[in-house]
């Protein structure tokens, strides 16, 4: 989900960095690689992920599991992504394995600040189905997410929202929109959908196009919410009508009662995955928690704990419908939605985010 997903302008501009290994530090001290003992190493595994819930799903999922088979301890560190590229090019991860967004992966890859995979060690990624786009030779996919199109269901007088055409159309759903900030990529797909551009023909986007149709409704964009749980505080006070969201990210307001609904027709699906920084002290383990992870009853595990698809097709074997609706990568949703396209974002983002920028403020 996308607040599991680093903003992508914080790892290149640094910011937050040193908030979090500040409180990484007191995870991990003064260590690093040259102070953990090979015995130390073969006994604890650093794993980097960014904590709250999705971090305690991991641990009930994954990592108090794998310890339990293999006798490994798992400690978690907090770093931030500016933090993480320095120690590994001064040489000193403190850190094995991180699970960070598969666009991140790419950028270290970029940098030559993670280890190629050899996917010989990952023996769960053969022949599991697992998408192509997520085996990179230095990244591989462990869970999807979504943004995808939420709307309040007492609104429109018993008519739903089922596209993003619908979105846009302000005659047949009038009302205040909601749309993504800066905490991720700007959502120039959905405004392309909306003018009618097929799913698989998407990309490369046609900028101008997309900014001509995001014109369109920019007098009732009242808010570009800029954390996962504000499209529902907005759409529950109805301070809009319709938002684009993070899938997942309105279950307990449902929970409750309140009158919302999830449109899955044309979500932007992304993925978060595993990599090994270079220099990691503890490489054999990293492919061993990896490796687990990647089990289909692992990847199911973790799915009811955390509103993340699993990225191995028979974890759905091991998941029941009222679960299995509510993921990013079901067979439905697969077909519905598309896989943003990172080597095109990360091509084209620092223009089009500075184009996105003066949009918004206009």
């Amino acid at each position: 989900m996308g607040d599991v997903a680093p903003s992508r302008r914080a790892f290149l501009a640094g910011v937050g960095g040193l908030a979090a290994g500040t409180a990484a530090a007191s995870l991990t001290g003064c260590e690093t690689r040259n102070e953990r003992s090979s015995a130390e190493s073969s006994r604890v595994l650093v794993v980097r992920n960014f904590g709250g819930s999705y971090g305690e799903a991991n641990r009930k999922a994954v990592y108090d599991p794998f310890s339990r088979e293999t006798g490994i301890r798992i400690r978690v560190v907090d770093f931030g992504h500016e933090q993480m590229l320095a120690q590994i090019k001064e040489g000193r991860p403190r850190f094995d394995v991180m699970d960070i967004d598969m666009s991140n992966l790419v950028l270290f890859e970029h940098e030559g600040a993670s280890e190629p995979l050899d996917y010989g060690r990952l023996k769960n990624t053969r022949n599991a189905g697992i998408a192509q786009s997520l085996l990179t030779p230095n990244g591989v996919g462990k869970s999807y997410w979504a943004s995808v199109l939420a709307y309040r269901t007492d609104t429109f007088g018993g008519r739903r929202p089922e596209s993003w055409a619908d979105f846009w159309s302000l005659r047949r759903f009038p009302g205040s929109r909601a749309l993504q900030g800066e905490v991720d990529f700007p959502e120039l797909e959905f405004a392309l959908l909306a003018d009618g551009v097929p799913l698989d023909r998407i990309y490369p986007l046609d900028v101008d196009r997309a900014f001509k149709v995001m014109d369109e409704i920019r007098g009732s964009v009242r808010t570009f919410w800029e954390y996962g749980a504000e499209p529902g505080e907005l759409l529950s006070r109805g301070s809009a009508v319709a938002s684009s969201t993070w899938a997942g990210r309105l279950q307990s307001l449902l929970g409750r009662g309140v009158p919302l609904a999830y449109e899955w027709n044309g979500a932007r699906r992304q993925s978060n995955g595993f990599g090994i920084p270079r220099g990691s002290a503890n490489p054999d383990a990293a492919y061993r928690l990896i490796d687990f992870a990647l089990r289909p009853e692992v990847q199911a595990h973790m799915a009811r704990l955390y509103p993340d698809g699993p990225v191995v097709p028979a974890a759905y074997g091991y998941l029941t419908e009222s679960t299995a609706v509510h993921l990013a990568s079901t067979p439905g949703h697969l077909l519905s939605g598309f896989d943003l396209d990172i080597d095109w974002w990360l091509e084209n983002r620092d223009a089009v985010t500075r184009r996105w920028q003066t949009w918004a403020r206009t």
